[in-house]
């Protein structure tokens, strides 16, 4: 079990408000002390990742929700960099996204995705979804600390 004294932070990339406001509720009923940021394009997500900008003092994410289908930077752009770059590799991230299509979840494990969870278009399941992600890597797996 992961050291519950440490706050976790959840990046959730995601430009749909509907499955935005299902998942931020999701993580809400969540008993690991965490906080969630939310960002809606995957330029300003690179920003916040690589402390640029308005987020220079942004902290290291210890999970990423990441949509592929993303205004700015592509999901598939931002998985890419973040597996490239040293200090960022480790961290976890589930794709979550509407595509189903075999080629993007070929992409995104050969990009070293950890995970790919196709959303359901019903926003009950999406939280559903949402709760067994969190569960699974705040509460089960046990993440590096560093």
């Amino acid at each position: 079990m992961n050291d519950l004294a440490k706050e976790r932070l959840i990046l959730v990339v995601e430009d749909n408000p509907a499955h935005l406001s299902r998942i931020e509720a999701a993580l809400q009923e969540s008993a690991v002390w965490h906080r969630t940021i939310a960002i809606g394009n995957g330029t300003e997500a690179l920003d916040f990742l690589h402390r640029r900008g308005a987020y220079g003092e942004a902290a290291k994410p210890d999970l990423i929700l990441l949509d592929l289908n993303l205004p700015g930077t592509d999901g598939r752009d931002i998985l890419e960099q973040i597996k490239a770059t040293p200090h960022l590799k480790r961290i976890p991230i589930v794709v979550l996204t509407m595509s189903a299509d075999a080629a993007d979840i070929l992409q995104s494990y050969a990009l070293q995705g950890n995970c790919y969870v196709v959303k359901s278009e019903n926003l009950d399941q999406l939280f559903q979804v949402v709760r067994r992600i969190e569960q699974f890597w705040l509460e089960i797996v046990t993440l590096p600390i560093e």
